[in-house]
């Protein structure tokens, strides 16, 4: 017995002396989003199997202690909250203070020898300092197992000063075109508030589902909610048939909405709800056909075809009259109705109305929107839309909130109150900002995270790309506009081609850590080199955490051009440096034995494929590629 006891000493003081080791050895810090300061001092703090946890006497602070309890069990024994104000030996220590040289939101975390202190003026800054803190834990602290590794307790000593640049830092799930549970939100929820956001945009409504319960019309939900189930690609799958079932859908009730909004609250996340209108209504319609201005037989969209859309945010042209009429007074009173429900519900200061992509041709040969223009005396169909935008602005207001909308709210005049979000680039953002109101940035160019984000070839198919080195692009702030009306910015996850939450992550991470970045620090610290090294660490985590992410940050860049009507060139490029890419056009599969690509490719007279992986120290890194040289054809214009 005391050769057993005594060799369980010594392997517990070799784990200590190798767990110390490990840790000054891989103390690199890598932190998404950047902080605004970092120092970095030689040493480790090494987390004791009995830790205890110190907090001020505040029902919000000790929550975020029991959070982090729960996190850090995976690598301890014991975790003890404690109420108090004074640091005791290898504690945690989470302090409200009065120090005003804290910005909002902000932290100050110390990490020495002796323990762990956060500093904060406010529970939200807590909150963040915590989500730092899980950072300088190494991968494990995201697994649910219980791992009472070494190296996953212990930390480097370090001083971090943080605060963020702007206060709306988003991520917009749209569950009308696919359906997410509550459970799945949250999910969500509990991924995002990692990277310091804190809003997350709920699109409740469009043509493919009503997603939330209004129970003085009671049909939303009823009929509005449900459609016939299709798979496939988005805007070619079939109409209803005669009597088909609607079996594919669901909605949030009034209690699950509470729910979710408690839960986000809890983790300094607001809410935004938005409710889609005039235009992308055809859920409601489908519901209350009274609504349109053009009789008809209306239906749930599954996915079909029933718009013409020319691309780039422009006018749709209907095949189906899919808005909520303007000149109709039981428009608004529906409107109140829904606003009046969606106010209680979420107490968030804003309610987003949407307004984008109207189709107009319908309103164009109505009489009864000819006549609202001659009473109203509008000039033109801009004009119908903002005395829409207007009135919706007032129902909104009479609730007590503001009012927020896409875009396209611009044209024919912005309501008075209203905050823009812009998606069709800057410009909108740009414009309103002159005008004087308040603008959120959620530009296509960098923030549209429903696109692809490698080659078609490879990539679930959307109708454009977004790479992750475009995303950290993201400047929120243009030059010659009043930073202070620029609210901060977002991350937009459209799901027409979203059918399930593995996918939803597949499309938010990494990318969302690139607008995560934008929006939490300062300007001057963006470095795409020194982020991309991050992200990949964080993959570490993603994987512990189980959470899907696209690796398309080691796939090749192909730029396809033609010499003449039968030669193709091949350009190849990688987003990272380090990386080699290995090529065959022989049908075979290509390793890193295979021919190391070292500038442009000629495609060879007769092959029907090239095949591309990328490797790292001689290991593969990126997927295997094959792109038929009928596709290459096409890109290039030749026929």
């Amino acid at each position: 017995m005391k050769k057993v006891h005594l060799l369980t000493i010594i392997t517990f003081l070799f784990s200590s002396v190798y767990s110390q080791k490990a840790g000054h050895k891989n103390e690199i810090i890598s932190i998404i989003p950047q902080p605004v300061s970092i120092i970095q001092e030689k040493g480790s703090f090494t987390l004791p199997y009995n830790i205890v946890i110190i907090t001020p006497k505040n029902e919000e602070v000790k929550r975020i202690a029991q959070h982090l309890s729960r996190q850090i069990k995976t690598v301890t024994n014991q975790v003890t909250i404690k109420e108090g104000t004074s640091a005791i030996p290898r504690s945690i220590l989470l302090s409200l203070t009065g120090n005003k040289k804290i910005p909002k939101d902000g932290y100050q975390l110390k990490i020495t020898t002796a323990g762990i202190t956060l500093l904060a003026n406010e529970p939200s800054g807590i909150f963040y300092g915590v989500q730092t803190l899980l950072q300088l834990f190494s991968k494990e602290i995201e697994s649910t197992v219980i791992h009472q590794k070494p190296n996953a307790w212990v930390l480097p000593i370090a001083t971090i000063k943080d605060h963020p640049r702007f206060g709306w830092r988003g991520l917009m799930l749209d569950v009308s075109r696919h359906f997410f549970t509550v459970a799945e939100v949250k999910n969500y929820i509990d991924q995002m508030v990692k990277y310091k956001f804190n809003l997350l945009h709920l699109h409740l409504t469009d043509d493919q589902g009503w997603r939330i319960q209004i129970k003085s019309l009671p049909k939303l939900t009823e009929v509005g909610a449900w459609r016939v189930e299709r798979t496939g690609t988005f805007g070619t799958l079939s109409k209803p048939t005669p009597g088909e079932a609607t079996t594919y859908g669901g909605f949030y009730t009034h209690e699950e909405i509470k729910e979710i909004v408690k839960y986000a609250g809890d983790r300094f996340v607001n809410i935004l709800p938005e409710i889609d209108v005039p235009g992308h209504s055809l859920a409601a319609i489908a519901s209350y056909p009274e609504l349109s201005c053009t009789p008809g037989e209306y239906y749930v969209s599954p996915g079909d075809r029933f718009m013409i859309w020319p691309g780039g945010g422009q006018h749709f042209y209907g095949l189906l009259d899919n808005t909520i009429c303007p000149a109709l007074e039981k428009s608004f009173e529906f409107l109140d109705r829904v606003f009046t429900e969606v106010a209680q519900l979420f107490p968030f200061e804003y309610i987003h109305m949407g307004g984008d992509e109207t189709a107009r041709n319908f309103w164009e040969k109505s009489e009864q929107i000819k006549a609202l223009m001659q009473k109203e005396n509008l000039k033109n169909l801009d004009e119908v839309q903002s005395y829409f935008v207007k009135r919706v602005e007032k129902i909104i207001n009479s609730k007590g909130k503001k009012m927020i909308g896409w875009d396209e709210i611009l044209d024919g005049g912005l309501a008075p109150n209203a905050a823009v979000m812009s998606w069709r680039g800057m410009k909108g953002g740009i414009e309103a900002a002159k005008q004087g109101h308040e603008v959120v940035m959620s530009p296509t160019d960098f923030a549209y995270i429903d696109y692809m984000q490698g080659d078609a070839s490879i990539e679930p198919p959307v109708y454009s790309t977004l790479r992750l080195k475009k995303a950290y692009q993201f400047e929120p702030v243009p030059e010659g506009v009043n930073a202070s009306l620029i609210k901060g910015g977002q991350a937009n996850l459209w799901t027409e081609q979203v059918y399930n939450m593995r996918h939803a992550q597949y499309m938010t991470w990494p990318r969302a850590l690139a607008i995560a970045e934008a929006l939490w620090s300062p300007k001057d610290k963006k470095n795409w080199n020194d982020f991309a090294t991050r992200v990949e660490t964080h993959f570490g985590r993603l994987n512990a955490a189980q959470v899907k992410y696209a690796p398309s940050i080691y796939d090749p860049i192909f730029e396809i051009t033609k010499k003449d009507s039968a030669t193709i060139i091949i350009k190849l490029s990688t987003e990272i440096e380090g990386l080699s890419i290995h090529y065959s056009f022989d049908n075979s599969f290509p390793d890193n034995y295979y021919p190391a690509y070292s500038s442009p490719l000629i495609v060879p007279k007769d092959a029907a494929a090239l095949k591309v992986i990328t490797y790292r120290d001689n290991k593969p890194i990126g997927r295997l590629i094959v792109m038929p040289i009928a596709e290459m054809r096409k890109r290039a214009g030749i026929k």
